[in-house]
């Protein structure tokens, strides 16, 4: 069940990300998971950067760290596809 529950925590976040960053009409609801995921990943190391924790289970404080680390995949993403 562990893997569900992340799963449906991977696609809020992305899904919160996505409208963040006005992207929720570009992409659907697998991209919403796999960036909240990501997103969690890369919100996590940038946490670790600066001292904090990362995602630390199911919590207010680990989707917003989810959802930078996915504002910061979708960012990244917009400047990769602009450079081609």
């Amino acid at each position: 069940m562990g893997i569900v529950l992340w799963i449906i925590f991977g696609a809020l976040a992305g899904w919160i990300a996505s409208v963040i960053m006005k992207t929720n009409s570009n992409q659907g609801t697998m991209m919403d998971i796999i960036m909240g995921i990501v997103g969690a990943v890369v919100g996590g190391f940038l946490m670790g950067l600066v001292g904090k924790s990362g995602v630390t289970g199911f919590n207010v404080y680990s989707l917003i760290v989810a959802v930078i680390g996915a504002v910061v995949v979708i960012y990244i993403g917009r400047m990769l596809r602009r450079n081609r």
